[in-house]
């Protein structure tokens, strides 16, 4: 632990839209708060509306930290959450996505739209890739992710990824099981 009783940071995925259904935001924000209550901190991608704001609110509700980077366009047009502990502006989205990785020692994935979706198979290539090696969880809230994870099995069958690969990710229904395969990775990782 830090000084400030953190274990370390979580990287968060997850949508900026406005027009969720409650059962999206619920759960985000119930991940943010049992991050909170383990002594995680949240790293995103500093959005002030949707699953990042939820999830970040979940945090910062709970007395944890809650860490934004964003480039510095997206600053520019007022897409950032003024409530954060920290705000880390970067020069592009490529950036972004190196410091969110670099300052944390695994990801979860919640639902979201194309961002969402290109972060996800980004860190999922660099783990195939031996890029990293930090656990992924995919929450799967109301089975958002279910079409994808079928493609990607899809892919696996079909000769297209190694048959280790699914290996590279987890999947959890609820926050409560996110969190704890979280948990049980980086003890098996020792991260």
């Amino acid at each position: 632990m830090d000084e400030n009783g953190l274990r370390g940071y979580v990287c968060v995925f997850g949508a900026s839209g406005r027009e969720l259904r409650d059962v999206f935001s619920e759960a985000a924000r119930e991940l943010g708060t049992l991050l909170a209550q383990h002594h995680w901190g949240c790293v995103n991608g500093a959005g002030s509306e949707g699953l990042m704001r939820a999830v970040s609110d979940g945090v910062l509700d709970g007395g944890g930290e809650a860490v934004g980077v964003i480039p510095q366009f997206m600053v520019d047009k007022g897409w950032h959450y003024e409530r954060l502990t920290r705000l880390i502006v970067t020069h592009d989205m490529h950036e972004r996505k190196e410091r969110m990785n670099a300052l944390s020692v695994a990801t979860v994935a919640l639902p979201g739209g194309c961002g969402t979706l290109e972060e996800l198979l980004e860190l999922i290539t660099w783990r195939q890739l031996h890029l990293t090696d930090k656990p992924i969880i995919i929450l799967n809230t109301d089975h958002y992710y279910d079409h994808l994870l079928a493609m990607l099995a899809r892919a696996d069958e079909d000769g297209f990824m190694r048959p280790t690969s699914r290996q590279l990710w987890h999947v959890a229904a609820t926050p409560v099981q996110a969190l704890d395969l979280l948990e049980r990775e980086l003890t098996l990782h020792n991260l």
